[in-house]
């Protein structure tokens, strides 16, 4: 039996894997990929060594309210609250010169910026794209999701506790 044949219940047979989509002569592996990365329901933004931002994905456009014509190009400060940009671009420029960063096996939850200019609550994590003969990355990229609803029910659950153990008026303990 060969590495990619294993058994199933069905003895004899291989069991599936993606190997057949990537055999099709009208889809190339890299059209895949492409195909992927654009449908995730999860936005996907890329941002080059500048923080500009370089892909941008439909759901990126659902998140944020920027389409990729209005988003690709540009800074990310577009998303970035103004409070939170020297931090961040501060933490950018290191990881990009040191090709180095704590958060890339992290999920890291931050405030961002709505096109409307709501703020909005998000979650994502970080990959750093290097090409083979480099350790230093030349894009940053992350996928991304809306947490606004879950960060809004756990500041409403503290407030509670606090409330809770303050012994206020609407303990249940008192």
């Amino acid at each position: 039996m060969t590495p990619s044949q294993h058994r199933t219940g069905d003895e004899g047979r291989e069991a599936p894997h993606v190997a057949p989509l990537l055999d099709q002569r009208t889809l190339t592996s890299e059209t895949i990929l492409a195909l992927l990365v654009t449908e995730f329901a999860d936005a996907v933004v890329l941002a080059d060594a500048d923080g500009r931002i370089a892909f941008w994905n439909e759901a990126a456009t659902r998140l944020f309210g920027f389409t990729a014509i209005e988003a690709i190009g540009r800074s990310l400060d577009l998303i970035i609250p103004e409070r939170f940009r020297d931090r961040h671009w501060s933490g950018y420029q290191q990881v990009m010169a040191s090709g180095r960063t704590s958060y890339g096996d992290r999920l890291l939850e931050v405030p961002a910026l709505h096109r409307d200019g709501r703020s909005l609550s998000i979650a994502f994590t970080v990959t750093l794209l290097r090409r083979p003969d480099s350790r230093r990355p030349f894009a940053i990229a992350a996928v991304i999701r809306d947490d606004t609803q879950r960060w809004q029910e756990r500041r409403q659950l503290r407030a509670e506790i606090a409330e809770l153990r303050s012994g206020g008026v609407d303990s249940p303990h008192r």
